[in-house]
């Protein structure tokens, strides 16, 4: 468990830069080497720091325009809570929540994704 771990939460604002400035090197280095992304309910969208690296390379690339807002964000123990706005994505973007868990050395090591 991560309950009694000092969180930072820096490897949150550097992922949130990083995908607004389209950046997927250092988006993907605010992820451990083994982070796993899964959506709401546990299937594995990715896995790995270098898939996020390419994945996110190839959505930078294809939609140019995308930026993430975010609209609340609540922590709790190792865990965040980030509601976003995306635009850039069709007409009318895309609302979503992100769940982040950070791990020892201050990096995400799981995403979960509700859209």
């Amino acid at each position: 468990m991560h309950d009694n771990l000092p969180v930072s939460f820096d490897a949150i604002e550097r992922q949130l830069q990083a995908y607004n400035t389209h950046d997927a090197n250092a988006f993907a280095a605010s992820f451990t080497e083994d982070v796993v992304i899964e959506d709401l309910d546990g299937a594995v969208l990715m896995r790995g720091r270098d898939e996020v690296r390419s994945r996110y390379a190839e959505l930078f690339a294809a939609q140019p325009d995308r930026q993430a807002e975010i609209v609340s964000r609540m922590r709790v123990g190792s865990y965040v809570v980030d509601e976003e706005r995306i635009t850039g994505v069709g007409d009318e973007g895309m609302h979503a929540l992100a769940i982040y868990r950070i791990d020892a050395d201050g990096l995400i090591d799981r995403v979960r994704f509700v859209r």
